[in-house]
């Protein structure tokens, strides 16, 4: 009785699983423009391309970021000293030495500009130190600074902020141009995954087909050998036809679950998602202007921006290494007011007034050519990445016409591979009629269906080659060809 149970219990376990599996089970519908839409919206290639966008809108805001006001605390707590203390004796106008033994603390509030074209930076700060000397056992002293404006100006000296002013907002355009021209490549891999799966349903269909068909005439040519009315030679060629449909079937089914699997997991469904495709029947009656191909392409794709950034960066190391070479200098001048007292209060009265100004300077005398060396780098450099710019500019035309051509044909070989399709299953059709009358050989019917199969491939295969290079000419230009308007999207809405 136990084991009765328990065989019961484990076939409602099992019978649950099935029907739960099976209800898991989704079968969609799918058109070419709804494929193309999911794999923009939430395939894995888009979500990563979001991604990398919002990493590049992050840099591009911290350079922003450097030309915007900055508040900084900044502090020593503590700073302690025991030992010989370097001062100026004015009376015997002679440097001396002293035992200290201090503790200090210092802070200090400091507002700063940057100026970019000149490298400046200038500063508001506000310090308090305060100072206890351990060794004479003194009170602690207030050394207060309320106020005072800083200019630090390099000159003669490499001007990072200058270089980044003019790379960085080309690196920020050139990745909003990356994103989209991503999102194209999704698309170009979404017609490619659609077409190779449209191709496997059509192999199903064909197989199906053939299996009815090649099954009917075996029976016939069963019935035809009996009555003696054809040789045994043309029912073994029958025989084995079928047996070949057969295979081809099963083939045919394993293929289309794996094209299936794979869509599916491009467009990040999960395997229980069936997918079965409707064929595009139209295509747009589009043609393009390969001058007018070629202006968008210069003005929006990311290759040719990246171009310009490659040799915006071989100037500005040619603009580091010239300066390197020679004399460089640094200007440091500060204006406030000063104060010190051993009462906190009055540390802030009857202010001083205090000014510095200060130049440092750099003047390499022997280095061995090494400035020189880096100069004559920098300058191979610079002339490499200008070639490198002109001779990628060449090639990008050139193949921007070639893809155009291309292109430009892809209507008329649908329009051919479609008329093909056509007349060859019509050619099927009669063969096959008069093969069942007995008018022809089962060579005759075999190269018939053979043709109806290879020209029913070629015409799925031309419609892939169009919208393929139809979207590879919206990667290149980053326009909408149909709608007549460059392809745009939402970045603020990428960031979120």
């Amino acid at each position: 009785m136990n084991r009765i149970l328990v065989l019961l219990f484990t076939g409602f376990l099992f019978a649950s699983f099935t029907v739960r599996t099976e209800a898991q089970a989704v079968k969609k519908v799918m058109t070419l423009d709804e494929v193309i839409k999911v794999a923009e919206d939430q395939s894995p290639s888009a979500l990563i391309a979001k991604h990398r966008f919002r990493a590049s809108y992050w840099q591009y805001r911290s350079f922003k970021a450097q030309y915007l006001p900055s508040l900084t605390l900044t502090g020593t707590v503590p700073d302690f000293f025991n030992g010989l203390e370097r001062v100026w004796d004015s009376r015997d106008t002679a440097w001396k030495y002293f035992a200290t033994n201090t503790v200090s603390s210092t802070g200090t509030l400091s507002l700063s500009q940057a100026i970019g074209p000149l490298g400046t930076v200038i500063s508001l700060s506000s310090d308090l130190t305060l100072y206890k000397d351990i060794e004479k056992n003194l009170p602690i002293n207030y050394i207060t600074n309320p106020v005072s404006i800083n200019i630090n100006q390099p000159i003669r000296r490499y001007n990072t902020l200058k270089w980044q002013a003019k790379i960085e907002p080309l690196r920020y355009e050139m990745a909003k141009k990356e994103y989209l021209n991503t999102i194209e490549e999704v698309h170009m891999n979404a017609v490619q995954n659609f077409f190779m799966l449209a191709l496997a349903q059509i192999n199903k269909q064909i197989a199906e087909m053939n299996y009815s068909n090649a099954d009917t005439l075996y029976r016939i040519a069963q019935g035809r050998y009996q009555l003696g009315t054809i040789a045994e030679d043309d029912l073994l060629q029958m025989q084995l036809s079928f047996l070949n449909a057969e295979t081809a079937r099963k083939q045919a089914e394993m293929n289309l679950r794996d094209r299936q699997i794979r869509l599916a997991s491009f467009l990040g469904y999960n395997e229980n998602v069936e997918i079965e495709l409707i064929i595009p029947s139209e295509i747009p009656n589009l043609q393009v202007d390969t001058q007018e191909v070629l202006e968008l392409a210069l003005k929006n794709n990311p290759d040719i921006i990246n171009q310009r950034i490659n040799t915006l960066n071989a100037q500005s190391s040619l603009a580091q290494a010239r300066t390197n070479r020679g004399l460089t200098a640094t200007m440091i001048a500060s204006i406030g007011f000063k104060q010190q007292n051993t009462d906190f209060l009055q540390a802030y009265q009857n202010l001083s007034q205090s000014q510095r100004v200060r130049i440092g300077l750099t003047i390499p005398i022997l280095d061995w050519g090494q400035a020189k060396g880096r100069y004559k780098m920098a300058l191979s450099s610079l002339e490499l990445a200008e070639v490198q710019e002109k001779q990628a500019m060449s090639n990008f035309q050139q193949n921007l016409f070639l893809d155009v051509a291309q292109f430009n044909l892809q209507a008329e070989q649908v329009a051919i591979a479609a008329k093909s399709d056509t007349v060859a299953m019509r050619r099927y059709e009669v063969t096959k009629a008069r093969f069942l009358i007995g008018k022809i050989s089962v060579l005759d019917l075999n190269d018939a269906d053979a043709r109806k199969d290879t020209n029913r491939r070629a015409y799925i295969q031309a419609l892939q080659q169009y919208w393929t290079y139809f979207y590879n000419i919206r990667a290149l230009t980053l326009y909408d060809f149909i709608n007549r308007k460059p392809i745009e999207v939402d970045f603020e809405k990428l960031l979120l």
